[in-house]
């Protein structure tokens, strides 16, 4: 890869750590910039650091701070750091809340090395990458199975060039991909992105595509 893609792990166990460390650091482009051992170390780490990691791979359960909670702060300070969340936990709560918050994917520590490796690379081009679980889940929370309701409000009105962009974003088109499509440049796909965030109140690509699926302003196969 052309650019060298950063990456922070946050995990109490050094052994997973050091391991995903070696497994990453093997592909191309990847760089293991920070390790903490709990929210709270991570938190400093990043605060103290020249340079913000591209991804997280975080935990969720972990001693002092858990996973949940650095990453509320993480989302409020550090908007541009995309959190991958690597956990055993996998259960629909967990996931629809970590959604809800912003992580840009969602993976069982059971994940192949390959799908891990694959999926930083999808988030850091498109923003956000769910798997056939995670969609599901998402799936169903907007399909009247879950107590989430949908938050649409007649006051947003998109024009028809954001509604197509929106669409391609859902479809987990890049940016490139979007601009070639649509005959646009990236700076103009940018824009477009940057009014969708501002209209729907939505903090970055994960959620915008969260709100897009809940809201039915999309439609996908």
């Amino acid at each position: 890869m052309e650019n060298t893609i950063h990456i922070a792990i946050a995990d109490d166990e050094a052994l997973f750590r050091r391991g995903m460390k070696l497994i990453l650091e093997d592909h191309p482009g990847f760089l293991v910039t920070l390790e903490a051992e709990n929210g709270q170390d991570l938190l400093q780490k990043i605060r103290q650091s020249d340079t913000l990691p591209d991804v997280l791979l975080l935990d969720l359960k972990m001693p002092v701070m858990s996973g949940i909670e650095a990453a509320e702060v993480i989302r409020k300070e550090f908007p541009s750091v995309m959190i991958v969340v690597i956990s055993s936990h996998v259960s629909k709560a967990f996931i629809l809340n970590m959604i809800e918050i912003g992580a840009a994917s969602y993976l069982g520590k059971n994940a192949d090395p390959d799908e891990v490796a694959e999926t930083i690379r999808m988030v850091c081009e498109k923003g956000f990458f769910y798997n056939a679980l995670v969609m599901e889940v998402i799936r169903e929370s907007i399909s009247g199975k879950s107590t989430i309701k949908p938050q649409r409000s007649f006051e947003v009105e998109l024009t028809s060039r954001e509604q197509e962009v929106l669409q391609l974003i859902c479809e987990e088109y890049t940016t490139q991909e979007i601009a070639d499509k649509l005959y646009i440049s990236n700076r103009t796909v940018d824009g477009h992105r940057n009014n969708l965030l501002s209209k729907l109140g939505c903090k970055n690509t994960a959620g915008l595509v969260v709100y897009a699926l809940r809201n039915e302003l999309v439609k996908l196969g």
